[in-house]
């Protein structure tokens, strides 16, 4: 890994915190030049990336950002849409109004296909990159309570990228999906320290009772951030030339389906 990237440049949304970063880093130590996006500013420790301060879930921020990737980057040779999320309030279909719904979709989904939009014509003029949508298994098997919106976003990422990489694929830009589970950011975290709080339990009590709502996790712990970031590094390099249009699943076994 120490040089597979090395002259590549290569962008990353969602970059200041878990996946996003953890994905950053590992294709800066890969030796590519990377530009992270995130809505504010990267902290000072964060000074080894390029980054810019954009909200990709608006028409502004992903031109922004694509502006940025060209007259900083030249181009780009490796995207990762790592952004993604849901501050939906809970209740199922009835908490979910327009500007919720919208929300999701342009959080989710629609910041993804707006930069895609703008950087894939100078991916398929140099003929050749890699984009990589991490979606999500709730694309498959969604929660209702509070992420529906998020689940439904994610399963329209899913379809989108595959009809994507049957379009571009031909013409040198691969195209793949990596669908995490249960992943222990700093927000799942902080979730987790919630649900503590207000069961008057422990850390790990809560922890194993979440694992236990979502229908558990074989394996018995959630992803690292970094777990998934060496899959999508290893997707992006040339020793994973010959994937496109696929998906990867990595949930510790979480979902309960072929």
């Amino acid at each position: 890994m120490a040089s597979d990237f090395h002259g590549k440049r290569v962008l990353v949304t969602g970059a200041s915190r878990g996946i996003g970063r953890a994905t950053a880093l590992k294709f800066r130590e890969g030796g590519a030049t990377v530009l992270g996006v995130a809505r504010t500013a990267l902290e000072s420790a964060d000074d080894q990336l390029i980054s810019i301060a954009a909200d990709v879930a608006t028409i502004e921020g992903c031109t922004s950002v694509a502006e940025a990737v060209l007259s900083r980057l030249g181009g780009v040779d490796v995207v990762v849409h790592a952004l993604g999320g849901s501050h939906a309030p809970g209740g199922g279909f009835a908490a979910l109004d327009e500007d919720e719904w919208a929300k999701e979709m342009n959080l989710n989904f629609f910041s993804a296909v707006r930069l895609d939009r703008e950087l894939l014509p100078s991916m398929l003029e140099q003929g050749s990159g890699v984009i990589v949508h991490v979606t999500s298994i709730q694309a498959q098997s969604p929660v209702f309570e509070s992420t529906l919106g998020y689940a439904a976003a994610k399963a329209a990422l899913a379809n989108y990228s595959k009809g994507l990489s049957k379009e571009v694929s031909p013409k040198g830009v691969r195209v793949m999906r990596v669908s995490p589970g249960w992943t222990e950011t700093e927000s799942s975290v902080a979730l987790v320290e919630r649900l503590a709080d207000k069961a008057g339990s422990d850390f790990d009590t809560a922890r194993a009772e979440l694992m236990k709502a979502i229908g558990g996790i074989p394996i018995g712990r959630p992803n690292t951030p970094l777990e998934v970031a060496e899959l999508i590094a290893f997707l992006a390099s040339d020793r994973a030339a010959s994937i496109t249009g696929a998906e990867f699943r990595i949930d510790g076994g979480s979902l309960p389906v072929v």
